[in-house]
């Protein structure tokens, strides 16, 4: 299965897709070393990427054409996650803008390594190029413009 839209840091952590329905995501991670600590562990860093993008899954799974953005999220690690890990995401709950979600990281032993909830807020996904993009959706140099002038940083 793959993913409806590209994620460019998805794709570069390789990240494969296993499930999105019914209000829920799995999603299975093989780490290669440049993904571990200096414990030579999964790192954390890693292990909130994929619950971040396992619970957005889970949320966006009943209603496919939104997209999702973190509003919050919260992560407790249980033990360091090691070799290939499963992403288990569910929605809660959810109103007309926004999801609640839980999620889980499994290790190849099926182990728990971390859990967290996340608050998500659906945003309409507008076809880049298109009139009235939203600066989420905007690339290159006048994303970067956007994004300077909404921190008030000058562009010239």
């Amino acid at each position: 299965m793959e993913f409806q839209v590209p994620i460019p840091f998805v794709t570069h952590l390789g990240f494969e897709l296993a499930r999105w329905a019914d209000g829920e995501a799995e999603i299975r991670f093989d780490p290669a070393p440049e993904h571990l600590n200096s414990f030579l562990v999964v790192h954390g860093g890693a292990t909130m990427t994929l619950l971040d993008v396992v619970m957005a899954h889970a949320a966006r799974s009943v209603q496919q054409d939104m997209g999702c953005v973190t509003i919050e999220m919260k992560t407790s690690f249980m033990q360091a996650a090691r070799g290939a890990l499963t992403g288990r995401g569910r929605l809660l709950h959810r109103t007309a803008t926004m999801a609640f979600t839980e999620g889980q990281v499994f290790d190849a032993q099926g182990k728990l390594c971390a859990h967290a909830t996340g608050t998500f807020k659906f945003v309409k996904r507008l076809p880049v190029g298109g009139k009235d993009i939203h600066s989420l959706n905007r690339t290159g140099a006048e994303g970067a413009d956007v994004a300077q002038s909404a921190q008030g940083i000058s562009t010239d």
